[in-house]
């Protein structure tokens, strides 16, 4: 049973929310207030429907001494008890502990690893899965930095996926994806195994991260490439280094303020990611139950090209639809990953 004073609270956040944007929020105050007011719309609709739903079943109880209307009350009740585990689920669902992140957009880095020109194809080829995935959502796709191989594939790409919810639906994209096939510089025909490896990292706000002057240094190089369409070839090239931490953020947008801004904001995603992974550290305990460990090591994923298969080894998925999910179709795999993280988070919320 949903404890209702849990569920006054959240219409008491709501209606407090809807007040202070109705009034004018202060210029700060907006995203952030907005962001969560939208997020509880919908779960503000559940309670309702749900408290609706003990509504009508106390009415159809007391119905039930009326021996006119007894006939009628068995009827609703039977409705009203069918419908409630239903309704119930979806609130336990909506009111479990949301990744403040969800509801941003992403950036998306792609390298390859062990297999040589095999493993820079098969990047090559989960970069345009992505990119097929987000035309398909009606989500914008931007390459930040590529760097491509003679043979068409890439050894590094980061883009910047913009929209509604990209990072709840692309987070467990994180990891290690393995593929087995042959190889078309393969002349036995001999099956290789190779690897790439994906990282997803929220975008963050200036809000977020401050990053002082004295913390970066920026050069600026020529953009060079191995050949093909997506070779850079301006003088316009930007390379962003973070002292503190080391880290480096190239970017080769057309002009050298587009260069700057692009990759002050890999940048920023890159801290953000770092400072989220500090927090889900200190949360270790809680995190084992949840779909993979978000370690960037960990073997993700298998894509079996002979066999047509793919098979996520987290949640023991397997697909033989290959093709189609190369093809941007992972709506499946998303859903399932998603499922089986809410699954986990609830069963610990019930232990």
């Amino acid at each position: 049973m949903i404890p209702l004073d849990k569920l006054d609270q959240i219409r008491a956040r709501f209606e407090f929310l809807e007040a202070k944007l109705a009034e004018g929020a202060a210029p700060a105050e907006l995203a952030p207030l907005s962001r969560e007011y939208a997020a509880l719309r919908p779960v503000v609709a559940g309670i309702e429907a749900y408290r609706g739903l003990l509504a009508d079943r106390e009415e159809a109880e007391r119905m039930l001494a009326d021996p006119e209307m007894k006939a009628l009350a068995e009827e609703e009740l039977a409705r009203i008890r069918a419908a409630l585990p239903e309704a119930e689920h979806a609130m336990r669902l909506a009111l479990l502990p949301r990744d403040a992140a969800d509801d941003r957009s992403a950036i998306l880095e792609i390298r390859a690893g062990t297999g040589g020109d095999e493993a820079a194809l098969f990047a090559s080829d989960l970069a345009r899965m992505y990119q097929r995935l987000a035309e398909a959502r009606g989500w914008r796709f931007d390459v930040v930095e590529e760097t491509p191989t003679e043979l068409g594939g890439v050894r590094e790409l980061v883009a910047e996926v913009s929209g509604p919810g990209v990072f709840s639906q692309l987070k467990f994209e994180s990891g290690v994806h393995r593929v087995q096939r042959v190889p078309v510089t393969e002349s036995g025909g001999r099956i290789h195994t190779s690897a790439a490896t994906v990282a997803v990292l929220p975008e963050a706000e200036e809000v977020d991260i401050d990053i002082p002057a004295a913390d970066i240094r920026i050069d600026t190089m020529r953009a060079s490439g191995a050949g093909g369409q997506h070779v850079n070839t301006t003088d316009s090239a930007v390379r962003i280094t973070h002292l503190p931490t080391g880290i480096v953020v190239t970017s080769s947008e057309k002009s050298q303020h587009q260069n700057r801004a692009r990759a002050m904001q890999v940048l920023r995603a890159r801290l953000y990611d770092l400072e989220r992974q500090k927090l889900d550290a200190a949360r270790a305990a809680s995190r084992r139950g949840q779909v993979g460990s978000g370690d960037r090591s960990e073997r993700i994923r298998t894509y079996n090209f002979p066999q047509g298969r793919l098979t996520d080894h987290r949640i023991g998925l397997t697909l033989y639809k290959l093709d189609q999910v190369m093809q941007g179709d992972l709506d499946e795999v998303i859903a399932a990953l998603i499922a089986a993280d809410q699954a986990s988070r609830l069963a610990e919320l019930d232990a």
